[in-house]
């Protein structure tokens, strides 16, 4: 399946489609937040409560997922490790709970304030390098938590300024999840350097 340049209402139409397609969709697309703007260079999708034994709305819904039972094109922002934030964009329709983990990107505006948010990177291929890294590069945290991305708020997606050829989309198995830790649902775009490193998820040994 090839993805045409579209406009904010053809990306509203595939964020509100099945969550596979939507995840690849999303490379090449530009999130701006913090007076930064990255360009999606890596994703991965999660299912709802049908099957994903990795998605956070597994169980059911909770106050921390809510807004991952739709509508689609809205933040979900979560917490992790104690220390970290992630940003997801939800997708799917209403009820089903799906959501695309954004990865990592390129940092295509605001290189400067960027850096000064992440003081310890050397080469500004890393600077939004992973899925934190992206969150610390933009300024994103709980405060945006729901946001609608498609809208004129603090927190904007936009299409992709030319698309991402088929022919270069890559994937393989989610990062750092105990369950489904197989399902090749994470797609990067192939030969990118921000594209973060793969970790296979290692259970901890039980003494």
């Amino acid at each position: 399946m090839s993805y045409p340049e579209v406009g904010v209402a053809g990306l509203a139409e595939l964020l509100a489609g099945p969550v596979v397609p939507a995840a690849r969709g999303l490379l090449g697309c530009r999130l701006s937040a913090g007076g930064v703007t990255v360009r999606i260079t890596e994703v991965e999708a999660y299912a709802g409560t049908a099957g994903d034994p990795a998605s956070h709305a597994h169980r059911g819904r909770t106050p921390r997922n809510a807004v991952m039972f739709g509508p689609a094109g809205h933040a979900y922002v979560y917490f992790t490790y104690g220390m970290y934030w992630c940003v997801n964009v939800v997708t799917g329709p209403q009820g089903e709970a799906a959501a695309v983990l954004l990865r990592a990107g390129e940092v295509v505006e605001g290189v400067e304030v960027a850096r000064s948010r992440r003081t310890a990177v050397r080469r500004d291929v890393d600077l939004a390098r992973g899925p934190a890294r992206l969150c610390a590069a933009l300024g994103i945290d709980r405060t945006l938590y729901g946001r609608y991305l498609l809208g004129d708020g603090p927190v904007r997606l936009r299409p992709a300024a030319e698309p991402v050829p088929e022919a270069t989309i890559a994937a393989g198995p989610r990062v750092g999840v105990t369950g489904a830790h197989d399902v090749p649902w994470r797609f990067w775009i192939a030969g990118e350097p921000t594209v973060s490193q793969y970790r296979r998820h290692v259970p901890r040994s039980r003494r």
